[in-house]
Parts: structure tokens; C-alpha cells; sequence
């Protein structure tokens, strides 16, 4: 991931930067008066129509800014030019970097690279679609893409190095029916329309063997892609896992209303690198394809995200309880506290909703209102309720 290291300087400078420059929202310190080490700090960004954060982290001998997770944007040469661009604005001594841009590699084809909230209302051109849960390499992602180009075909990545990878292959190969998305699959899901997909591919996702609260296939995402596909659209899922393959039957068989056909060492039309080695390995590959029956009802996403009472006082906020609040069907975590530095705010580091599914994002409290940054979460019912859990923490 890009970043720089820098010598170590005063990063009050900073804030005339912001003062002056749009480019940079806001200044934040991590509030830990138990942490050892120095605290890490948040510089709020806005560049090129993307609003994201970088984290300075005060090391030893020099200081290393680099994107925050959650909030970086899928274009790598974004950050570089960000990065650049702070560099030399605040007359930064740059000791190591990876932000050269090289003008030899083929540039991401952004038009197909998808942020989760255009699917608040998605317009896929009076397109059918295809999902591809997790395509890695996106071989088959590809292929698909090329056979049935009538199709809009929307791979679902949370490997960010490979979004990028399959974005550049966009680009190669001129295709112009494949939007990739960077999150989630199981939040992505529930943000999309009933009966839209005519397939949802899942193809040899990791097992999980000794942690199989992670697992793609759950109840609750069977039920989604169901949701999603059109009658006799098909959900498959191909593993040379024994235990997964055992564990996603008994998942399929709780369906109501559908069927399933199963197959085992079954030619796929296109493999990929890792099947083409498992083969070679003899290892057995079965194939589960669960077909959907009926349509399915349209689900309303009408939740309302704001924060609409009176706050506490900052300084109440940044002693919110650093233990997860757990309840029955979603929880809610306030991971790391920040106070504003270039204004009067505070910025709250939160995980929340599902526990197999669960959001990272950002919240920043000022001039007495509390928004999600950089976007609102997936609007989800786990979300919705989580959202009032983590209003109650914040409001008087």
C-alpha cells in the first residue's frame, strides 16, 4: 500500500495546511492516556472527488503516513498523489516512499470500479446481471464477461490488490460490462434489488475451517442471494473442500422453496490457477448449484442514518466504554478515540452491525452533529439497529 516516511516535524503545520487548502478536512490526535507509545493521528482528505484518511504514526527516527483501511479508495495512484501532494505542500522530508507512478502499468478503468453507495439506487441499464462473489485473479470473472456481454457482470472483491489487478484488465482488454466492487459481498447483498441477478457465483472461497463464523455461505447470505436472483436464477458454489462442501449442503438444504443439483469433478468451462493445481493434485472438486423458484418479495431500505439529538460533550465521548456492546442480533464497538486538533470535534473509530458482516467506519462529532464518515453504512435492518445502539452511547 502507498506510503512515505518522513523525518519526524512538528505536525502542528499541518494545520495551517487545512486552514488553507481544500484538499485536507481536518487534524485529529488519538485520545489513549493509557497508550505507551505515541499516539497515531487522522488527517481528514478530500481529493479528486474522494473523501478518505490518512493516519500518521509518530515511529522512532521517522513518521510513517499511510491510508486508513477502511477509508482508502481503490485507486492506488490516488494515495500516491495525495501522499505526493502533502509531501511537498508541507515541505516534508521524505526519507522512503512507494509512490512513483509508473507510466508503464495500465491505468484502473474507474468508470467500472463502484463505491457501495451507488447501489443506494443502482442503474444497471436495463441490463441482466451476474455476481461474482470473491473472483481473485477474475479469470472466470473475465470469461464470463466476454462470453455474455448482453450481461453486466459485478465482481465483489474485499482483496484489494486483486480489485485492482482485474480493474487493469478491464482496461486491456476493452470490456465494458464488468463493475468491480471493493467490500463486502454478504453487506453488498443486501444493498441490491430482488430478483435482478441471473447468477451468483461463489467459487472456492477459503474455508475456514477453524473459523467458520467467516464463511461466505451462511443461512443468512443463502437467503440473500436467493433474495437477489431471478426465478430460476442459480447460486453456485464450487470447493475442493470436503468440510465446506459437507457444511454448504446442509446450509442449501434449509432453503425453502428451492432446489439444488450437486456434481462432483465437473469440467468448468474456464479454471483457475488454483483448480488447474488442485487437479493436478487429484484432489476432488464438487459443485453445488441452488436454483431459485419464485420471485421474491422487494425489501425496503428506508432507514434513516442521521443523528438527529443532542450530543454529549466531546469530552464525555472520548471516554465512551472501550468494551463491545453485545446484543442479541448485532454489536458495537467505539475501537479508538481522536480529538479534533484544527477545530472543535472528535472522531470515533466504530465497528458495528453483524458479527459475521460487521461495518468499519469513521464518525466525526462537530458544530454539534455527528456524521458518518466517509459515507453512510450499508442499509441494512443489523445496521439500522446498530445504528440506534450507537445513538444511544452518543445522545444525553
Amino acid at each position: 500500500m502507498p506510503h512515505i516516511k518522513v523525518t519526524p516535524f512538528e505536525t502542528e503545520k499541518l494545520d495551517r495546511l487545512i486552514a488553507a487548502d481544500a484538499v485536507f478536512d481536518f487534524r485529529a490526535v488519538q485520545h489513549d492516556p493509557n497508550r505507551e507509545k505515541s499516539p497515531i493521528e487522522l488527517l481528514g482528505v478530500d481529493f479528486e472527488g474522494e473523501r478518505f484518511v490518512l493516519e500518521i504514526h509518530k515511529r522512532p527516527g521517522a513518521y510513517l503516513i499511510k491510508p486508513d483501511k477502511p477509508t482508502r479508495p481503490l485507486d492506488v495512484n490516488r494515495i500516491k498523489r495525495v501522499l505526493r501532494y502533502l509531501a511537498e505542500a508541507a515541505a516534508l522530508k521524505v526519507e522512503q516512499d512507494n509512490i512513483t507512478l509508473s507510466p508503464t502499468k495500465p491505468p484502473l478503468a474507474e468508470t467500472y470500479a463502484k463505491r457501495i453507495e451507488d447501489f443506494e439506487s443502482p442503474d444497471f441499464g436495463g441490463r441482466p446481471i451476474a455476481i461474482e462473489v470473491g473472483f481473485g485473479s477474475g479469470r472466470h470473472l473475465l470469461y464470463q464477461a466476454k462470453r455474455d456481454p448482453e450481461i453486466l457482470h459485478i465482481g465483489i472483491e474485499i482483496h484489494t490488490p486483486s480489485a485492482q489487478q482485474v480493474l487493469k484488465q478491464i482496461e486491456l482488454q476493452g470490456l465494458t460490462n464488468v463493475w468491480i466492487v471493493n467490500y463486502d459481498a454478504r453487506l453488498l447483498l443486501e444493498m441490491l434489488p430482488s430478483n435482478v441477478a441471473t447468477a451468483v457465483y461463489v467459487h472456492f472461497p477459503v474455508p475456514w475451517d477453524k473459523k467458520p463464523h467467516r464463511r461466505v455461505i451462511s443461512e443468512p447470505f443463502v437467503a440473500e442471494a436467493t433474495r437477489v436472483l431471478t426465478p430460476q436464477g442459480v447460486l453456485e458454489l464450487r470447493t475442493d473442500s470436503d468440510h465446506y462442501y459437507a457444511y454448504a449442503l446442509e446450509v442449501f438444504s434449509r432453503g425453502e422453496r428451492v432446489r439444488f443439483e450437486v456434481s462432483k469433478n465437473h469440467e468448468a468451462a474456464i479454471r483457475s490457477k488454483y483448480e488447474d493445481r488442485w487437479q493436478r493434485q487429484e484432489k476432488d472438486i464438487y459443485t453445488l448449484r441452488l436454483v431459485a423458484e419464485r420471485e421474491s418479495a422487494e425489501v425496503s431500505r428506508e432507514y434513516d442514518f442521521r443523528f438527529d439529538r443532542r450530543l454529549k460533550p466531546l469530552d464525555a465521548l472520548l471516554t465512551l466504554p472501550q468494551d463491545a456492546i453485545i446484543q442479541p442480533d448485532h454489536f458495537v464497538h467505539f475501537e479508538r478515540r481522536y480529538r479534533m486538533v484544527t477545530e472543535e470535534g472528535v472522531v470515533l473509530k466504530c465497528s458495528f452491525g453483524s458479527f459475521d458482516r460487521p461495518e468499519h467506519k469513521l464518525i466525526t462529532v462537530r458544530n454539534n452533529q455527528a456524521v458518518y464518515y466517509p459515507q453512510e453504512p450499508v442499509r441494512s435492518k443489523t445496521n439500522d439497529r446498530a445504528h440506534h445502539t450507537i445513538g444511544v452511547s452518543l445522545y444525553v
